[in-house]
């Protein structure tokens, strides 16, 4: 059968199940297979790593299994460094690469070895390689994978599903996360563990030390564990495993090497509590008024966690600290049809958040803005997988008037979660999400699943039906469902999907931006992996997007045409896009021609920069008229200056412009003049004194410039400085030190009644705030 065949086939199948008739869906099809001929693959996914491995590169299936020894004191880095006798430990060589070169053996020497204790779980890494060239700064925990990096995963319950990842760079910089099939890696997640890391004459070596009592697993005398060691080089973007964990086969997990050995260990009582407290002291404008008016809010709370059977976790808080001490990174929000999504960073919600996903975004933590008390419980029981979490949200009730009946309540939330496995790399689930306020409410019921079909496919399907019932009494329900298949291996990545979302369907407590939508969605990519030379990958991409409404109209197509390159630091990333969106009953033909480039081949200098041209839409014009099409211009430049190992400097530039076209440029008098400009500047200075201790600065300006007569938007320009040092012992226990300041062209005219207006410049502070945090993490 030949890839056009292939290809075509599935989109007859999805075409019919839309109600097409045959000669629509023959079509349908005519226009996808022309381009299907060439194609491309997504970026790779976060490293992983092997010892002396029997396993075959014709079949790597097979995984090595590697018995750990229990020792009676910790190892030290000393030890390594001046070869002191140590006890036995279980030694892993033979890294072999998954990138640039899938199969091919580490390009420097490296040697992991393993060990345990009552408590922990010690690995200690040695990496050969010339100090000049290993990329290693101080900087904050999370913020090392600019850097050469060492790391261990941990699949604790052996499901091939899930598995804790620690990474740490040359210096013994710490980040962590979850991978999880099916998802994108979790690098939200922060638990308390130990590591240590120094440069040495011929290369650098690190320890890692894990609690028992920072992991999930069943207690299990002789359990055994899935585990990987990796090691990355920054200056080629090599990434290298033990055991081989290849391309060639879709999954991560499934393909870690077997640890035994361990013996009598558990997390033993294991609880954790987290009080913290914190004052606000801000002045602020009032723009109701309008006038300033000085607040002060003290505040403090307490977060508790309790181990329950070593694989359970029951979290519980009161008062909980949901400040979000990091801003949001800049992105453009003017001239968009649906809501930009902006992700959780409040501690609470990130710990375990992959537990709750769903191929539809079902929950997404942000719904809940001003919670009092809560309760959560996540981890594993046998082949079960469970979540729950039960919540209240004081914010509804502050956001009516006054006067409304509802005023001061609080909304309710429940969200459950279970998932089954079945066989060794599929399962089914599902999850139920509630949520009331005063007397609306708000019910979702859905049941997925994800079945592994051989080595590079996966089957994923979605079904959910909603009911909702407003404040002014009028209900809406509705279904909605998903269905897709993926195939990957280390050159093709193929993507088909098909969605459906009812008029009626709505989840208050989930991302999902449009219904009304019927939509097949089909991504190929190839990739050519040149075995020598400065280009490692290089090939297209191909998508293709159609949308029907209820009515069977087409609501929007698209036809993405990429081409990449990747260098051993260097991207460089073509695209011709051609897309037709229907809004307000009126069709618009558009198109962009968009270049991208990023290089971090500097040890101390990483640049990016993209430029889209085309053809876009003015959804929002001024009154009196109507949405038109419009002249496009979207840009983004960004640099990391790292000129010492503590001192790091970001800046980030993005513009975007919305011009007439002539034909409305003639009928306004403004012939190719703008609609609107917006400028986004973000300046970032960071110093790291210690592994602990950092002050950052940021300052934001964000200017929109429309021409009101063509654009339903106010001219507001903002400038904003924000000043932390942090303190950050571990997760649990910090110290953060702040005073944000915000500028804009606001000012208060007094001449009669008071009224705001606008001004050239962003001259008026309209918000200064100073703040103290402060958390400590008890353990026992």
């Amino acid at each position: 059968m030949t890839n056009s065949v292939r290809v075509v086939l599935p989109s007859l199948f999805f075409a019919w199940l839309l109600g097409l008739n045959a000669s629509a869906a023959t079509h349908l099809a005519s226009k996808f297979v022309e381009p299907l001929q060439s194609t491309q693959a997504p970026a790779p996914r976060e490293p992983q790593t092997t010892v002396p491995n029997p396993v075959s590169q014709a079949d790597p299936i097979p995984r090595p299994t590697i018995q750990i020894p229990r020792v009676s004191r910790p190892p030290k880095l000393d030890d390594f460094i001046n070869n002191t006798p140590r006890e036995a430990e279980a030694k892993v060589t033979g890294f072999r690469q998954r990138d640039p070169h899938d199969g091919e053996a580490v390009s420097k020497p490296t040697t992991g070895y393993l060990s345990y204790d009552d408590k922990n779980l010690y690995v200690v890494i040695e990496c050969k390689d010339d100090p000049g060239l290993v990329r290693a700064h101080m900087s904050k925990r999370e913020e090392v994978f600019g850097d050469d990096l060492v790391a261990v995963f941990l699949d604790t319950f052996h499901d091939h599903r899930r598995a804790y990842e620690f990474f740490v760079n040359p210096l013994g910089i710490q980040a962590d996360g979850i991978a999880v099939e099916g998802q994108n890696d979790d690098l939200s997640f922060d638990t308390l563990w130990h590591s240590e890391g120094r440069l040495t004459p011929d290369g650098f070596i690190t320890l890692i030390a894990i609690p028992f009592k920072s992991l999930r697993f069943s207690g299990e005398d002789g359990k055994t564990w899935g585990i990987a060691l990796f090691r990355g080089f920054a200056r080629n973007n090599e990434q290298t495993f033990w055991p081989y964990i290849t391309r060639k086969i879709q999954g991560f997990t499934p393909q870690m090497a077997n640890a035994t050995g361990f013996e009598r260990i558990s997390s033993g009582r294991n609880i954790q509590v987290i009080p913290y407290g914190s004052f606000t002291s801000a002045r602020f404008l009032d723009e109701d008024v309008p006038a300033f008016l000085t607040r002060h809010d003290p505040r403090a709370g307490v977060d508790a966690k309790i181990v329950l059977h070593d694989s359970l976790t029951l979290d519980l808080t009161f008062n909980p600290d949901f400040s979000q001490v990091e801003s949001d990174e800049p992105q453009v929000t003017v001239n968009q049809r649906f809501e930009v999504f902006f992700p959780e960073k409040r501690p609470f919600f990130v710990e375990n958040s992959g537990y709750f996903q769903t191929p539809e975004t079902l929950f997404f933590s942000r719904r809940i803005a001003d919670p009092q008390i809560g309760v959560r419980l996540t981890g594993k029981v046998g082949r079960w997988a469970i979540a729950g979490l039960a919540m209240d949200d004081r914010a509804p009730g502050k956001r009516v008037s006054e006067d409304d009946q509802s005023r001061g309540d609080r909304a309710a939330i429940g969200v459950i979660r279970v998932q089954r496995e079945i066989g060794k790399e599929s399962s089914i689930g599902v999850i139920a999400t509630s949520r009331d306020f005063a007397s609306s409410s708000n019910r979702v019921l859905a049941m997925d699943t994800r079945i592994k079909l051989g080595r590079n496919w996966v089957f994923q399907g979605q079904a959910i039906a909603s009911e909702t019932r407003d404040l002014d009494g009028a209900h809406s329900a509705g279904p909605a469902y998903s269905l897709g298949v993926l195939h990957d291996n280390r050159d093709v990545t193929y993507n088909l999907f098909y969605t459906y979302r009812s008029p009626g369907f709505r989840s208050e407590l989930g991302f999902v931006p449009r219904v009304d939508i019927r939509e097949i969605d089909q991504f190929f990519s190839y990739r050519w992996r040149p075995k020598k030379g400065i280009v490692q990958a290089f090939g297209p991409n191909l998508f293709l997007s159609v949308n029907w409404d209820r009515e069977g109209r087409v609501q929007d197509w698209r036809v993405n045409l990429p081409w990449e390159v990747a260098f051993n630091n260097t991207r460089i990333f073509v695209r011709r896009t051609e897309f037709y969106e229907l809004f307000q009953g009126r069709g618009f033909r558009e198109h962009t021609n968009d270049f991208v480039f990023s290089s971090d081949w500097l040890k101390w200098l990483s640049v990016s920069a993209s430029v889209s041209t085309g053809a876009g839409v003015n959804f929002f014009p001024a009154a009196g008229l109507a949405p038109s099409s419009a002249s496009s211009f979207n840009s983004q430049g960004g640099l990391t200056f790292k000129p010492t190992a503590q001192l790091r400097f970001d800046q980030t530039y993005l513009y975007q412009r919305l011009g007439a076209r002539p034909a409305i440029g003639q009928a306004e008098g403004l012939a190719h003049g703008a609609i609107l400009n917006n400028h986004i500047l973000r300046s970032k200075l960071n110093y790291q004194f210690s592994r602990a201790l950092s002050v950052r600065a940021i300052i934001d300006y964000n200017a929109i410039l429309p021409n009101t007569g063509l654009v339903n938007l106010e001219r507001t320009k903002q400038l904003t400085g924000d000043v932390l040092v942090t303190y950050l012992l571990n997760p649990g226990t910090a110290l953060y030190v702040g005073y944000t300041s915000r500028f804009e062209n606001l000012a208060i005219d007094r001449t009669g009644i008071p009224l705001l207006r606008r001004t050239l410049a962003p001259s008026t502070n309209v918000g200064g705030q100073f703040f103290v945090k402060m958390s400590y993490l008890f353990r026992f």
